[in-house]
């Protein structure tokens, strides 16, 4: 369980950069709600821990109870829908004592060490062209059980990692481009649809977020509040930004302009405080934690590794960089948190974790 481990081999800058954007989302934090600050730096300590265990382990033993984590993280989401707490219109979490538990955020994890062991079994034992059908087969359930809660983004984000699952288990270039070719007038036709107005795809509340990233102005003071805010507050910050935890009148953040700004707008508070500078600091840190786990993969021992690195590498940058889009209006508001950043200790723990599954990788490269 402990074989081939070496503190020599530990990647000691990927773990550095991973601090470092946390130590910033814990200071965003700090300004956006100061009595979430303490939680938050709990759950860096719990990370931390997180990380250590998963990097001591062997990755290779871990993956050997592979459909273990695919059915707890099933369970986990049966439980939300049947036992979890109401908040903002969505059932997403579970309540355990004084912590709030988000069973999603720990799922996507789960099923990337799911997957990293059954695309290997499924390329030994089924033909090339049934890989991808059983693989994406076994990706409903959760996937619809996310959705159910309801939680449509973080649905296709899980979807988007199962597809990079997938092409870094070497899925013949042939499907990918087959795929891709079906899918974008596939998702033409399917934007036009949405956008009609007695289309059932979606609930109103999901359309009409599609809706504001579309026509802002039609929506500035309902639903494209919040990233018309978030972009203002983006720009005021201009290059050095108002200064951390300012108090100047017009700071958008102590107005209360911001909603969520300790969540999914953590970004806006970046920009505001620190200016471009910090917001550049962020995108390049996330942008710099993916390419060494991209690089770790390339350098692993075997598929497996190769495949659990490269995913832990996309959810990190598919997601991240969704978040950032959303807050400069690129894309429709998702209720995705920006890695590292964002509060949220389900989700921080789970990365951490995940890094460490990833330092696993290197040390027994």
């Amino acid at each position: 369980m402990f074989e081939n481990f070496s503190i020599r081999k530990f990647d000691f800058l990927l773990t550095v950069m991973v601090l470092a954007l946390t130590l910033i989302g814990i200071l965003a934090i700090r300004s956006a709600a100061p009595s979430l600050m303490d939680r938050q730096v709990m759950g860096l300590g719990i990370g931390i821990l997180a990380l250590i265990a998963a990097a001591v382990i062997d990755y290779r033993k871990l993956l050997d109870f592979y459909w273990g984590f695919y059915v707890f993280a099933v369970l986990m989401l049966v439980s939300v829908l049947l036992f979890g707490s109401t908040g903002g219109g969505a059932r997403r979490w579970i309540s355990l004592g004084g912590l709030t538990f988000q069973p999603s955020e720990a799922a996507k994890l789960l099923l990337i060490l799911f997957y990293s062991a059954l695309i290997i079994k499924l390329r030994r034992s089924v033909h090339w062209l049934l890989m991808p059908v059983i693989v994406l087969a076994l990706a409903v359930a959760p996937a619809f059980l996310i959705v159910k809660e309801p939680d449509l983004s973080t649905a296709l984000v899980f979807m988007i990692i199962v597809c990079s699952l997938l092409f870094a288990g070497g899925l013949d270039y042939k499907i990918i481009f087959g795929a891709i070719a079906v899918m974008i007038p596939c998702a033409a036709l399917l934007i036009f649809m949405i956008l009609q107005p007695d289309q059932t795809l979606l609930n109103t509340y999901q359309q009409s977020r599609i809706l504001a990233w579309i026509h802002p102005e039609e929506y500035a003071s309902t639903t494209a509040y919040q990233t018309i805010k978030s972009m203002t507050a983006i720009g005021s910050g201009r290059l050095m930004g108002k200064g951390y935890n300012t108090t100047t009148i017009s700071s958008l953040l102590n107005t209360g302009f911001i909603s969520q700004a300790q969540t999914d707008f953590i970004y806006a508070v970046i920009g505001e405080e620190f200016g471009f500078i910090g917001c550049c600091l962020v995108a390049l840190l996330l942008l710099g934690i993916c390419v060494r786990c991209f690089s770790i993969a390339s350098r692993a021992r075997n598929l497996r590794g190769r495949i659990l690195a490269s995913g832990i590498g996309a959810w990190i940058g598919f997601q991240g960089f969704i978040n950032i889009f959303v807050t400069i209006g690129l894309l429709p508001n998702t209720g995705i948190p920006l890695p590292f950043v964002s509060y949220g200790l389900t989700s921080l723990v789970s990365l951490f974790a995940g890094i460490g599954c990833v330092l696993s990788v290197g040390m027994r490269g």
